[in-house]
């Protein structure tokens, strides 16, 4: 399953622990490795042209 997907059930309006009983091979701390990693892409540094 990709972090998209994670993603993208979370936005949907599923809780973790509908996300977790309909996809058993994940784990409370995948879905938070994809939280992580979606907050981290949207850290990066602006450059503005002058």
């Amino acid at each position: 399953m990709r972090v998209s997907d994670v993603l993208a059930l979370l936005a949907a309006g599923a809780d973790e622990a509908e996300v977790l009983e309909d996809y058993p091979y994940l784990a409370a701390e995948d879905i938070r490795a994809c939280l992580e990693y979606a907050a981290a892409q949207t850290d990066h540094a602006i450059m503005t042209a002058s």
